[in-house]
């Protein structure tokens, strides 16, 4: 009886290939120590965060997590974007500094939400799949984390407050998919996601520190 509940939570895995589950733990390890190196603010962030989000990619898609897709694809982008700015500046002797967001930052964070809610509906429907509120979460995830992955690379102290609330929300849409070890994966990425806001606070309120 007591192993009622190991039965539950391995039951996705037993009609999955072994190459997917494999896929899947490679991108869990990928992610948690990714987002160690974004709590260190070191750039290593980003290559390591590559890997994970170019695996989910292909899951999310595989699995019809349409919106989970796009943000994967752009978690990807973002990422040489996010490399690419962190290394110049940093070779121009320009570090960016760890800051809170201002009324600009805020407003076109506010506009790529609207934008990307809008454009992951269309996706939906365009493949028929909007019919659960699943899927609307997804949608809402998609907005959640596009703000803030787009706040990272400003290296917005905010940022992390998108990571937490969207983290939340994930959990039940990936156990639903059957993406047990991914569903703990955002439990675990929700507590380092308040651990990170507390870290870059307290280096955006002294310079010194970032």
């Amino acid at each position: 009886m007591n192993h009622d509940w190991i039965d539950i939570l391995l039951s996705p895995y037993y009609h999955n290939s072994f190459f997917h589950i494999i896929l899947e733990l490679t991108a869990v390890i990928f992610t948690i120590f990714s987002v160690f190196y974004a709590q260190k603010n070191n750039i290593w962030v980003y290559p390591i965060g590559i890997v994970s989000t170019i695996i989910y990619s292909y899951l999310t898609f595989y699995t019809s997590l349409y919106g989970n897709f796009i943000i994967n694809l752009y978690y990807t982008f973002m990422s040489f974007y996010g490399w690419y700015i962190w290394m110049y500046k940093k070779d121009k002797n320009k570090k960016i500094s760890i800051t809170f967001c201002n009324k600009k930052d805020y407003f076109y964070t506010f506009i790529l939400f609207l934008s990307t809610c809008i454009f992951s509906m269309m996706v939906y429907f365009f493949y028929g799949k909007l019919q659960s509120h699943f899927d609307w979460m997804d949608i809402l995830t998609t907005g959640i984390y596009f703000s803030g992955m787009y706040q990272m690379s400003m290296k917005k102290v905010e940022n992390w407050i998108f990571w937490m609330v969207g983290n939340g929300i994930s959990v039940p849409i990936y156990f639903f998919k059957g993406f047990v070890l991914t569903g703990i994966l955002f439990i675990i990425l929700l507590l380092l996601a308040i651990v990170g806001f507390f870290i870059w606070k307290k280096k955006a309120l002294n310079p010194m520190l970032s």
